[in-house]
């Protein structure tokens, strides 16, 4: 018996895939022998530190697919490392059952295969429970004489088949088990919000605060965010000092990048006294707790040029010949207010020490959740070593990869164990390309990238954004907020603001990264509305919280773009259809696989438009939408039993 091309596995089980706390995780194999035997199979959940005598509620079973696939679900029920194994075995009676069923259609005498049966139904007999076994028995006794007939007639009775294919059968054949890292379902579901705390209460010349921050989260959390994304807070750097709109020169007030991080003040385990103290942090924290939100701060490991690392660890910066340390740089851009850090230097252990301890030092202050700076441009066998002790020390912290890049590194990344990936979603803007890149994400590499479809970000105004008006930002925010179970937007997408720094640029005009922007008071709610609808139906259907289990239909028009996420028990079912054209109105066919949706041919079935609460009756696969940008960007619609 073989058991081959387990699903989830990554790098071939060297590597962990991943899940989260209560989902239902797809698990596939190939499952075949010699021969035709009826086969049965079950999966065990092993977490870690195991004993070969497993629970049975860590048991979960496997049913035939097409062409020898068997298919079934683990659900963890614990954050940590855990493992799965396959079982296979010969379901011995199901067999005897197939077998006598072909070998009587050729006309053999009936009396030995009886005898055959009643030999292995005794065989049963002392693994079946008392009752069970004791009615078996008495039925047996009543047939006994009573004619080959009846007797065959009582052996091939599907209830008994079923009865007995609950047995497990030695030998059993078993995998090699995979390893799970299991997470909080936070690393799978939620809606970030992305600001700068500096902003926060400013008024465009002087800075705002950690508590002006606080005051925002409980109007962040109506909109039905969860997760509050905060650019660095740290001291940040004077010398080469970038000024507005990334000018060569600061002039006074200008406050610089926050990414430049470091000052004498202090580095990356401090609070920029210019934005409050220690405290003022942790009151932000219990803020976020009280409304529901979780905050995530930024993890950039780069220093600015006065940094304390700078002189008290000079050696863990590359330095050019003459002795300078080179800026950071990311060709045409120059960032002369930057040093990289050198992962590779002489006390590489020493630097890979220190950076893990900023992590440290954040999660004992309470952050459960951090967005990385760039991860792609440091060494993967550095983030190996952090995220294996991270996850040793602190296994409920989750970590976004700002990792755009190449799709060799994203992946590799996300196979390291980052729980979340930025991805190339704001720049997948056609029909094809959405499709396509999705269906990568849900099938190719589910099973270790997780990704989390930011809108749009401090660096990223996409041309779509920047002239497409408020049709352009509504189908956008539909789109991630229900193709990805995690999504997120940067301040300012609500009140779309999309002002480019000159054309052809994905730079903002007035980019906050180099100036206090403050935003809009709430008498200005531009889209605000159509996020507090859109995070609300989210929040309530399970199907829009998990990712794997995305389907897209036909629509017939090339700017309509059609798809369902449905639980795996079809207990929730969601279907979509989204106008990509935010100027003009379209109408199309819509060719739905209604048995992907659960439903009958033919099947008449109710939908309800989460967006407004509209009601329509659908009638079989082929159904007519028409969807004008100025009313709404598309449907969101609840399936309704």
């Amino acid at each position: 018996m073989v058991i081959g091309e387990i699903r989830p596995s990554v790098d071939g089980g060297r590597r962990p895939a991943k899940a989260v706390v209560g989902e239902a995780v797809p698990v596939r194999a190939r499952i075949f022998a010699d021969g035709r035997p009826r086969l049965r199979a079950r999966g065990r959940l092993l977490p870690a530190g195991h004993s070969d005598g497993w629970p049975a509620a860590l048991t979960f079973p496997l049913g035939p697919a097409v062409d020898d696939w068997w298919d079934g679900h683990l659900v963890p029920d614990r954050v940590g490392s855990c493992k799965f194994r396959l079982e296979a075995w010969e379901d011995r009676f199901g067999t005897w059952c197939d077998d006598v069923g072909r070998r009587l259609a050729t006309g053999v005498d009936p009396a030995p295969e009886v005898d055959e049966g009643w030999a292995l139904l005794r065989q049963t007999l002392r693994r079946l429970p008392g009752e069970t076994a004791r009615s078996l028995v008495r039925a047996a006794t009543e047939l006994a004489g009573s004619g080959v007939e009846r007797e065959l007639a009582f052996l091939l009775d599907e209830k008994l088949q079923s009865l007995l294919a609950t047995l497990v059968w030695r030998p059993l054949a078993t995998s090699p088990p995979r390893p799970l890292w299991v997470e909080r379902p936070r690393a799978l579901f939620g809606s970030w919000y992305e600001l700068f705390s500096r902003s926060q209460g400013s008024d465009g010349f002087q800075p705002g605060s950690l508590s002006a921050t606080a005051d925002r989260l409980p109007h962040l959390a109506a909109l039905g965010f969860d997760v509050l994304y905060l650019t660095p807070i740290h001291p940040v750097g004077v010398t080469g000092r970038r000024g507005r709109n990334n000018a060569p020169l600061a002039l006074p007030g200008d406050p610089g990048s926050p990414w430049a991080i470091g000052s004498e003040l202090g580095g990356h385990t401090e609070v920029d006294p210019e934005l409050g103290t220690m405290e003022d942090f942790r009151g932000l924290m219990a803020r976020a707790k009280e409304v529901g939100m979780e905050v995530a701060l930024d993890y950039a490991l780069q220093c600015s040029r006065d940094h304390p690392w700078v002189k008290e660890h000079p050696d863990w910066f590359r330095r050019r010949p003459d002795g300078t340390i080179r800026p950071a740089e990311n060709p045409p851009k120059r960032y002369d207010d930057i040093y990289p850090l050198d992962f590779s230097c002489r006390d590489w252990r020493g630097l890979w020490d220190a950076c893990y301890e900023i992590l440290d030092h954040w999660a004992r202050q309470g952050v459960r959740v951090f967005r990385v700076d760039n991860p792609h441009t440091k060494p993967v066998p550095f983030w190996e070593y952090l995220v294996d002790r991270l996850r040793l020390e602190h296994p409920e912290v989750i970590l976004l990869a700002e990792a755009f890049t190449a799709p060799a590194m994203m992946r590799e990344l996300a196979r390291v164990g980052f729980s979340q990936s930025y991805t190339y979603f704001t720049w997948r803007q056609t029909k094809d390309d959405l499709v396509a890149y999705a269906r990568e994400l849900a099938d190719e590499t589910a099973d270790f990238l997780r990704p989390n479809f930011f809108v749009n970000t401090p660096d990223i105004l996409t041309a779509q954004l920047q002239e497409g008006g408020e049709g352009a930002f509504r189908s956008r925010l539909l789109l991630a907020s229900t193709l990805s179970s995690s999504y997120g937007v940067y301040s300012g997408f609500e009140h779309l603001e999309r002002k480019a720094l000159r054309p052809g640029s994905e730079e903002y005009l007035d980019s906050e990264k180099y100036q206090y922007r403050p935003r809009p008071d709430h008498g200005d709610p531009g889209i605000e509305g159509l996020i507090a609808t859109v995070n609300a139906a989210r929040r309530a259907h399970p199907a829009l919280q998990q990712f794997r289990r995305l389907f897209f239909h036909w629509a017939d028009h090339p700017d309509l773009l059609c798809y369902s996420k449905t639980t795996p028990g079809l207990e929730d079912r969601v279907l979509v259809v989204v106008n990509l054209d935010p100027w003009r109105a379209h109408e199309s066919m819509v060719h739905l696989d209604l048995a992907e949706l659960g439903l009958g041919p033919d099947s008449s079935f109710a939908l309800r438009d989460l967006l407004d609460g509209a009601e329509y009756r659908w009638q079989g696969a082929h159904n007519f939408v028409r969807l004008d940008p100025a009313r709404a960007p598309g449907h969101l619609f609840a399936v309704v039993p």
